[in-house]
């Protein structure tokens, strides 16, 4: 004799049936997805969570209840991944913007002790100013100067794809490349 299930299948609509059989016969989807169309549409064909968790090559049925209560609140979005677990970023928009700022700033040679930026010099930087990161990592910089689109160049310094200091007649200028944003691709 089987268990009551705590959290039984609502009825599929049309849509609903309809979108499941694409996405689990679907090659480009990815893995998890189809995976998880397919449990909701065994258990909608009448097996137990344990028979949709075997069909599917995965060991609990907890999971395949848990999804099924997902999807009886969320609908399709419930096949979505639902978090990558893992800690929580440490660095919100605010800290993010601190970084930039301070590699965007010319630094000081005297209170710097640097002509251009690197990774250490930029962590040393953050973590001495008064309002700076003082547990912030040079990956941590690396990766949020590469997602802004600041890139490493061979004069040693970091500074943002797209514009360049040019010397003309008149004084510095800024030169911006309109096509910057197509070749960060």
């Amino acid at each position: 004799m089987s268990r009551c299930r705590i959290h039984p299948l609502r009825a599929l609509t049309e849509q609903e049936q309809q979108a499941l059989t694409q996405l689990a016969r679907s090659g480009s989807e990815r893995a998890d997805v189809v995976t998880r169309a397919r449990q909701v549409l065994l258990v909608a064909s009448g097996h137990s969570y344990s028979q949709a968790a075997e069909a599917t090559g995965r060991r609990s049925y907890q999971a395949v209840s848990k999804l099924v209560a997902r999807f009886n609140r969320d609908g399709l979005a419930a096949l979505e991944s639902h978090g990558s677990g893992g800690p929580k970023p440490t660095y919100d928009a605010a800290a993010r913007e601190r970084i930039l700022a301070e590699a965007r700033r010319t630094p000081t040679p005297q209170q710097d002790g640097t002509a251009s930026w690197s990774l250490m010099s930029l962590r040393h930087a953050l973590r001495e100013a008064p309002d700076g990161l003082p547990q912030v990592s040079t990956w941590t910089i690396g990766q949020v100067l590469h997602e802004a689109g600041f890139r490493w160049l061979a004069a040693r310094s970091w500074c943002e794809t797209g514009k360049a200091v040019r010397k003309r007649r008149s004084g510095t200028v800024t030169v911006t490349d309109p096509d910057a944003q197509a070749k960060k691709i």
